[in-house]
């Protein structure tokens, strides 16, 4: 598929993190880009007024909610593309509201998958999954290593989780973006929708919204320049593969641009083995970054909790023609410049600090 001049694609949860950058990076091309956005996110509608102040009218904010009756039907209507990012992203949410999760996530996802299949069949969909398809991994065996902990498995420490990794749903979250995917690439099977998945370990960047359930690079570092304490549920030592969403967007962009070869299949994505790092390894280079070394504190571990996650990305860069990522402690410094400068320039980018009690869940 080319992604030609003119071409309205359609990013539900467009106001978001990657949602905003990928807009962006469409518009860039030359492309038209319907937001389907309920603005629920505390801060999203900073990044919405960012894209529209910058690229004028040929963003399209569709402010609604997915669970409303015919906004789906009526956000596909000639579109050349779709990228489905809106979602409940916390477990916590999740655990305490399982119906508002399943809503969101599962049925709204069917029905995006429906009006394709009704109205728009020829049209492509990239769906955003997660890592957490995979469960807690409580079955391998892990050694405590010189950053955090490592499977004592060669080829998974070498190289990742793969995709033939069997799946194993935890928490109503798991479940819920779990069969989402599984439905993405069942339409794939059963009715030809060109569609394809990715499953995302854990991406940062600039326009990030960092809070206590989603977003943890970024909330750490809000947390040190604002000099608040962070919070580490369990030991610290949780290993995870951290891709800059500049490289994201690239493998999504990618992804659609060869939907013809890739229809579906499911792709494991991250920063993979060169960018794995511990929560606590990470909390060091922020006290590099800042002059000062941020408080820290420990809480119990939560449900379905991952000691260790690193993507084995092969398949996708093979797939996707896709290059090195940019590495963490780079991608590291520059959002915290971001972060700095946007506050220093009175530019809307930037969260404000969340409140102390925060604490962070990693994804």
């Amino acid at each position: 598929m080319r992604l030609d001049d003119g071409k309205t694609i359609l990013i539900t949860g467009g106001a978001g993190f990657i949602g905003s950058n990928l807009a962006a990076r469409l518009l860039e091309r030359g492309c038209r880009v319907r937001i389907l956005d309920s603005l629920e996110r505390p801060g999203v509608e900073r990044n919405l007024a960012w894209l529209t102040a910058r690229y004028g009218d040929r963003v399209e904010p569709v402010v609604a909610d997915l669970r409303e009756a015919g906004c789906i039907e009526k956000a596909v209507r000639g579109v050349g593309g779709v990228f489905h990012f809106a979602a409940q992203v916390a477990v916590t949410t999740s655990l305490a509201d399982p119906q508002s999760d399943f809503a969101i996530n599962l049925a709204s996802t069917f029905a995006l998958l429906e009006a394709l299949r009704r109205d728009r069949p020829g049209v492509p969909m990239i769906f955003a999954s997660t890592n957490k398809v995979y469960g807690d991994l409580a079955d391998l065996s892990f050694c405590p290593g010189g950053d955090g902990y490592a499977p004592t498995d060669f080829a998974l420490a070498s190289h990742g989780v793969p995709e033939s990794r069997p799946l194993d749903f935890h928490t109503p979250y798991g479940c819920s973006k779990g069969a989402a995917d599984q439905y993405v690439l069942d339409y794939a099977r059963s009715f030809g929708l060109p569609a394809a998945v990715l499953r995302m370990s854990c991406i940062y960047g600039e326009r990030q919204m960092g809070t206590e359930d989603q977003g943890w690079v970024a909330h750490f570092l809000i947390r040190a320049l604002a000099g608040q304490p962070i919070t580490l549920y369990g030991d610290g030592r949780q290993v995870r593969d951290i891709c800059d969403v500049a490289d994201t967007c690239d493998a999504y962009i990618a992804a659609l641009e060869n939907i013809e070869h890739i229809a579906g299949r499911a792709f494991n994505w991250g920063g993979g083995p060169d960018n794995a790092v511990s929560l606590l390894t990470l909390i060091e280079e922020i006290g590099a970054i800042t002059g000062d070394p941020p408080q820290v504190t420990f809480a119990d571990w939560r449900a379905g909790d991952q000691r260790w996650f690193v993507a084995d990305t092969r398949a996708a860069d093979h797939a996707l023609s896709l290059g090195r990522r940019k590495p963490w402690r780079t991608g590291l410094r520059d959002l915290a410049d971001w972060l700095v400068s946007s506050r220093a320039s009175g530019t809307p980018q930037a969260p404000a600090p969340a409140p102390a009690r925060s604490a962070e869940r990693v994804s």
